[in-house]
């Protein structure tokens, strides 16, 4: 597809989280779509507006006066479509995180078949799961009548039985949900979502479908062995707009203004690196986390097969509390590059979830918003990993190879210093092997996978135009050492001849002075049976890299990454690790 044969249509995106929300736009310079302009306000979906539209009104509204260009008329609002002047845009899409998460009630026969399932499901948008129903329960009927209508759940998930498969089971539960459905009043009844046996899809419709909004998809299981999510995905999200319309004043104006082509920000985050990994095809697949005011969001894909897993209440702003919840005070500490008082810590915390829109005003503060964010991150993506080993099993514990990784969120885009950014990614998700590290440093991900169903030209191109900043090509060596032993000999071949050779020990973290941009060849020698992903522990092995903002670093502290006992210790290594990243600024 060409631009040229198509006619370009200019786009801004709307993305409405928590705290922030941003309006981007999109438009065509010399015949390839590229990104021009970013702005944001706070969002007014809470007190005292409660209406999303201001926001999104006066975010828009400091676009025109970036951009210089007109798109909304005092008397018509927004203009669309564009004019022959070049006033107004063409499109609009919209994506969104904020309010609070969906209560959701899981159903499936077995614990550990379908209502996994069920619960996988639910964990790819915005929700909590407040209650489980399955054969192993052993509640009563009315045990199961009287919980939900006393949870009175936004959404029940009901999965379980293959295609074919047995359906008496299933359909005793049914009963329970479609009577507890018509005790409570219409406005309360829950959301259900079916994707189970599709042989009961039928007895499914005539049980529930008069008192309840019901929406139903493939078997995400038709056989064993065998899931398909995708479908049940986008029904999922098509409930997530309806309860927002509901919950959230506003969201049917912005649907009026984007057409329907409204989603959850984590839905178009999955997209896009689903997108990434059937456009590119790397080896290693693609991952794309995004640390938010009130979540965290960690999507990764292989060609086509995407993961997708949403924290909500685990977040650097409202949701750091949860942060704090998950573990202890300490958890948070260790990452810490200074001693500070453990009330301070505390009071910071909770003010934070308050006031999630603050800014740190010193340096302390910083530190301890970039501690959280690791936090968040690394118990994200330890419960994240076990999804990601469906092709390996090697290592299952630790984050598999993934190349490339990018990186979201105002607490990464807006770091003081590429250093932390690329900090808070290295630590928090740890990776392993050979990969990059690269940052949206203006925010682009939602917007662009909110867009590529309308125009995946304009997603291809703004990618293309090197829209990601390239932090570095990380090397992270598995294995076990005593520390200060040569674990890894690595020689640099530049193309202007100028090469090196490093030896690297174990518990170093090392950066390599290669410039931005700068292409070069690395031979990698691993020691005392390190793996390094040449294909196996030991085995050497060539990789062409990219120098990143800083550099070609080299992690040999080892996976998991290991602390001590002694916080005054934890402390000190990381105030060494900061400085050594800092030289390289």
């Amino acid at each position: 597809m060409d631009i040229n044969t198509v006619p370009a249509k200019s786009l801004i995106t709307l993305d409405i989280g928590n705290t922030v929300t941003r309006a981007l736009f999109f438009d065509v310079v010399s015949g390839k779509y590229r990104f021009l302009a970013s702005a944001s306000a706070p969002t007014t979906a809470g007190s005292p507006l409660f209406d999303v539209t201001e926001g999104a009104w006066r975010a828009i509204e400091e676009l025109q006066h970036i951009t210089r260009r007109t798109f909304l008329s005092e008397k018509e609002g927004l203009i669309i479509p564009s004019t022959r002047d070049n006033q107004g845009f063409d499109i609009m899409v919209a994506t969104m995180s904020a309010g609070n998460p969906m209560s959701v009630v899981t159903v499936g026969l077995l614990d550990n078949v379908s209502l996994l399932n069920a619960k996988y499901l639910a964990h790819t948008t915005y929700s909590e799961i407040v209650a489980e129903i399955s054969l192993n329960d052993r509640r009563t009927a009315s045990d199961r009548i009287n919980m939900l209508t006393e949870k009175r759940p936004d959404l029940i998930i009901i999965t379980g039985g293959t295609n074919k498969g047995a359906s008496k089971s299933l359909l005793s539960i049914l009963e329970s949900i479609g009577l507890s459905s018509y005790l409570l009043e219409e406005s309360q009844r829950p959301h259900i979502l079916y994707a189970g046996n599709d042989e009961l899809q039928e007895e499914v419709k005539s049980g529930l479908e008069k008192i309840s909004k019901l929406r139903i998809a493939p078997n995400i299981q038709p056989v064993l062995g065998k899931e398909d999510i995708y479908p049940a995905q986008n029904q999922l999200n098509e409930i997530y707009k309806d309860i927002r319309k509901r919950q959230i004043g506003g969201i049917r104006e912005v649907l009026s203004w984007t057409e329907g082509n409204f989603t959850s920000s984590a839905s178009a985050l999955g997209r896009v690196i689903r997108f990434l990994s059937e456009k590119y095809e790397p080896e290693k697949g693609v991952m794309g986390v995004d640390i938010g005011s009130y979540a965290t969001i960690i999507a990764a894909a292989s060609s086509g097969e995407e993961t997708l897993r949403v924290f909500p209440g685990l977040g650097v702003g409202s949701g750091c509390t949860g942060v704090l919840k998950e573990g202890s005070l300490e958890d948070i500490t260790r990452w810490l590059p200074l001693k500070l008082a453990k009330q301070d810590i505390l009071d910071y915390i909770y003010n934070k979830s308050v006031y999630p829109a603050s800014l740190p005003t010193e340096s302390e503060h910083l530190e301890i918003e970039i501690a959280l964010a690791k936090q968040a991150l690394r118990i994200a993506s330890k419960k994240t990993i076990p999804s990601l080993h469906k092709r390996s099993t090697t290592f299952s514990s630790l984050m598999p190879p993934i190349e490339p990784i990018i990186g979201s969120g105002r607490i990464l885009t807006q770091a003081p210093t590429r250093s932390q950014s690329l900090s808070i990614l290295l630590d928090g998700i740890q990776p392993t092997g050979v990969t990059t590290l690269a940052l949206d440093q203006n925010g682009l991900l939602p917007g662009l996978g909110a867009a590529s169903d309308i125009n995946p030209l304009l997603t291809v191109q703004v990618i293309e135009s090197n829209t990601f900043l390239n932090l570095g090509t990380i090397i992270a060596p598995i294995g076990y050492a005593r520390p200060g032993t040569p674990i890894l000999r690595i020689q640099v071949n530049r193309e202007d001849g100028r090469n090196f050779t490093r030896e690297i020990k174990f518990g170093a973290l090392t950066a390599l002075p290669i410039e931005l941009g700068e292409k070069v060849s690395l031979h990698l020698r691993p020691l005392h049976r390190f793996d390094v992903g040449m294909g196996g522990p030991g085995k050497s092995g060539k990789v062409n890299a990219v120098g990143g903002s800083l550099g070609i670093i080299i992690d040999a502290r080892g996976r998991p990454l290991h602390f001590f006992q002694d916080q005054e210790k934890n402390w000190k290594r990381n105030e060494t690790w900061i400085k050594t990243l800092l030289k390289y600024e």
